[in-house]
């Protein structure tokens, strides 16, 4: 018998009940059907290819089905500089030859003829 001023404890539930209630919640849970739901194999994006080979456009490019680093450089006609994962090297034939580094754009097979000029490489004075 209880005395009075205290209070009843509440019942102890085993592990086992607890996983049967658990477990019986679930199965009565009503599941959404108007929900869609994945029927087909989820498939991730294909991976960038350079020729025949896979690389990360974080850290590379494919320039004429070559795999280069980002910070790669080239020579664009004597004394100038360009980065092939970013621009053209372009020679002019207007006279003397000269050549021109164009800004290649993302998404579109970037062509001399086509492609906004970044800078001028002028030819060093012999």
């Amino acid at each position: 018998m209880l005395e009075l001023g205290t209070e009843k404890e509440p019942p102890f539930l085993s592990p086992q009940v607890s996983a049967c209630i658990a477990i019986s919640f679930l199965l009565c849970a009503k599941v959404v059907t108007d929900a869609p739901m994945a029927s087909g194999l989820w498939l991730c994006p294909p991976a960038p290819r350079c020729g025949d080979q896979i690389y990360n456009p974080w850290e590379q490019c494919c320039d004429d089905d070559t795999i280069l680093p980002l910070n790669r450089t080239r020579f664009c006609g004597p004394d100038c500089t360009f980065w092939p994962c970013f621009e053209l090297c372009c020679p002019e034939y207007f006279g003397p030859q000269r050549f021109v580094v164009k800004v290649k754009v993302l998404g579109v097979k970037s062509r001399c003829f086509s492609s906004p000029i970044s800078r001028n490489c002028s030819r060093k004075p012999f």
